[in-house]
């Protein structure tokens, strides 16, 4: 039998994937990848060996997600449309990477995903598959079968006595990793209805969450989370630790209409309460630590950078390159971001920086001031001049 490398997350899309590979003469081997998932290591193997796979691979990723690619886009600030942490983009480049590995150490020819036909997990996936293996084929059930809506993807899945935890009354797709969870489908397909309390996972409704604030401190080297409230911590744990204490207090919702890489806009739900803390603290350090011209530049660079993700572009020479100049940037991002977050809210404490370039003798207006006003008429006339002579 033709074997084929299935990368399987355990949801409907890849449990009806796995027969209808079956279906067509392939061995399918499953590979999941571990980011923070819905379902545990112990699930996974479960519901795979349930749908009669010959083997499963589950493997951790979670630290290398974190350090080779949440805190470089962390470094960047990276937010497509100003909006999206990228948390479901993120995770799909490292999938690829080890799905492509474990079809060569299967000695596979074939790699599949349960992604749809007009979603951008395919645009990323089959990219970076492309990128690192041209010659392995890729097959995408979602594309070529009959099961036209997610309906009919329940009724064959109990049809056919695969192990799901879906219905028709709870419809929504779900992906979740540790960096937050993109919500979409059913009622919420429909512009005009709030989004549905019901499938948020992380966090309170505002009206819920406590009427006293907590406090965190974050303390940053080179742009990289090292330490919560003065402790030391991997970067796993802090991002845990700022998930609970985050979704505690309704932080990091986002309700988004947005632009898809094929072409269409769609609305997605996200929650991500530890990346928006994160993002938010490490803007607040760069603020003070980077200059004028660099920080207005690497707003420019992390635009394209952000882009770059959602398409699935990470192993791109672009992206390599500007993951760079944005190392190069963070040499000097370090110090500490004291963080209050209430009803929603993430509003700064403090601020500190051995490396801060913000000078209270040149900004004050009070007796300290050292700032020579005089200055101000000449550099005002030079900036000025082009303008004036138009």
């Amino acid at each position: 039998m033709k074997k084929v490398v299935l990368a399987y997350s355990g949801g409907l899309d890849t449990s009806c994937c796995i027969k209808w590979l079956q279906d067509k003469g392939f061995e399918v081997i499953c590979f999941s990848a571990n980011l923070g998932s819905e379902f545990s290591p112990v699930q996974l193997k479960n519901k795979a060996k349930a749908s009669g796979v010959s083997k499963i691979y589950v493997e951790d990723l979670r630290k290398e997600f974190v350090q080779e690619y949440i805190f470089p886009a962390l470094k960047a600030n990276a937010l497509y449309e100003s909006r999206y942490v990228l948390s479901t983009a993120l995770g799909r480049p490292l999938i690829a990477k080890y799905l492509v590995d474990i079809a060569h150490k299967e000695k596979a020819l074939f790699v599949a995903h349960g992604c749809t036909g007009k979603g951008n997990d395919q645009v990323r996936i089959d990219t970076t598959v492309k990128i690192l293996d041209p010659k392995l084929k890729i097959i995408a059930p979602v594309r070529e079968w009959d099961l036209t809506s997610r309906e009919s993807e329940i009724e064959y899945a109990k049809k056919n006595k695969l192990p799901i935890s879906i219905s028709k009354e709870k419809i929504y797709s779900i992906d979740q990793n540790i960096w937050g969870i993109s919500i979409e489908g059913g009622m919420m397909e429909d512009l005009n209805n709030a989004p549905d309390e019901a499938a948020y996972v992380l966090t309170k409704n505002v009206d819920e969450t406590p009427n006293k604030a907590d406090y965190v401190d974050i303390e940053f080297y080179k742009g990289v989370p090292v330490r919560i409230n003065g402790k030391k911590a991997e970067g796993l744990k802090i991002i845990g630790i700022l998930e609970e204490l985050g979704g505690k207090h309704g932080i990091g919702r986002t309700d988004l209409v947005e632009d898809r890489t094929v072409g269409i806009k769609s609305r997605e739900i996200y929650e991500a309460p530890a990346a928006w803390i994160l993002i938010r603290a490490h803007q607040e350090l760069e603020s003070m630590t980077l200059d004028k011209e660099t920080l207005s530049f690497k707003e420019i660079a992390a635009l394209r950078y952000s882009q770059l993700v959602y398409q699935g572009l990470w192993f791109s020479r672009l992206l390599r390159s500007l993951q760079a100049f944005i190392e190069m940037t963070q040499e000097k991002v370090t110090g500490s971001v004291k963080l209050k977050l209430y009803k929603g809210n993430v509003t700064v404490a403090s601020r500190v920086s051995k490396y801060s370039l913000y000078k209270k003798h040149l900004a004050t207006y009070g007796e300290e001031d050292q700032f020579d006003r005089k200055d101000a008429k000449g550099f005002i006339e030079i900036f000025s001049l082009p303008y004036r002579e138009r």
